[in-house]
């Protein structure tokens, strides 16, 4: 099968600006599907077309192979704790949801840092964040959070308008590697993941411009931190707390100042047992 051929065979509209889709690369996935890439020109995006190993590569909702889980999201929960006191100024009084929340460590961290972080997932079981599960009940949410999901999604625009709707949230942030320039070659990114299959879609920051404007939203970015609000975000005051050296002492201070919740969290928990 010629490039052509494959070309011809790819072009589809591009989910988020409704550009044309073109032909990229062709890559193995899981080792055994030979599957096509294509990129929109306009924007930026980059998908694999057709992901028919879905279903497989989630037989384990979390990969195997995320030996940096853990380390990433002590990492994230810092950095993150600065975006949520500094710019979007909590005191204490927000509530917060983590969307697509995986096994719950980021809640479960969030919550030692002071903020009241709540969970949710349709695929995976909430094992550290137990007691503190997300339902329309609790409460709109301040701010949601969906940490390493945009790469995993079909339609990141559906996601997003029903992230917000779920949670009551005027603003969603998001983690996913940006990459520039043109696509990079297929040996030459580890984030593509070829051999868990579960990384689908790629984005510049153009993309997520894009997408922000066609959902009527403003963006901002800095540190892997990507944001979407209905509100103005400062992104040089973003870029500042969280730098890696102030987000890992500016969370120890705002830990102190919010009050962490592990002690009453833990009391609650055992009076609900008992």
């Amino acid at each position: 099968m010629t490039e052509a051929i494959l070309e011809r065979g790819l072009d589809k509209e591009c989910p988020i600006c409704s550009g044309v889709m073109e032909h990229c690369f062709t890559a193995q996935v899981l080792g055994k599907y030979l599957a096509q890439y294509e990129v929109c020109n306009a924007c930026g995006f980059l998908r694999a077309h057709e992901p028919h190993w879905l279903v497989e590569a989630y037989s384990s909702a979390i990969a195997a192979a995320d030996t940096g889980l853990v380390m990433r999201n002590i990492a994230l929960a810092c950095k993150l704790a600065g975006a949520l006191y500094w710019v979007t100024g909590e005191r204490g009084e927000g509530r917060y949801l983590d969307a697509a929340g995986g096994y719950g460590m980021l809640t479960r961290l969030m919550r030692d840092l002071g903020f009241d972080f709540y969970w949710t997932d349709k695929y995976c079981d909430n094992l550290l964040a137990l007691g503190f599960e997300y339902n329309q009940a609790r409460g709109a949410c301040r701010v949601v959070t969906a940490m390493e999901v945009l790469e995993h999604l079909t339609d990141p625009a559906a996601f997003i308008e029903e992230t917000l709707a779920l949670s009551g949230a005027q603003t969603l942030v998001v983690t996913t590697e940006l990459y520039e320039g043109t696509p990079p070659q297929p040996d030459a990114w580890w984030y593509y993941a070829f051999a868990t299959g579960q990384h689908i879609g790629f984005f510049q920051r153009r993309t997520l411009e894009t997408l922000a404007a066609r959902l009527g939203l403003q963006f901002a970015s800095a540190n892997g931190l990507h944001i979407f609000s209905k509100m103005a975000v400062n992104e040089r005051l973003l870029r500042t707390v969280t730098g890696r050296w102030a987000s890992l002492a500016g969370s120890w201070w705002i830990r102190r100042r919010l009050g962490s919740k592990t002690m009453d969290d833990h009391k609650m928990l055992l009076k609900r047992i008992s």
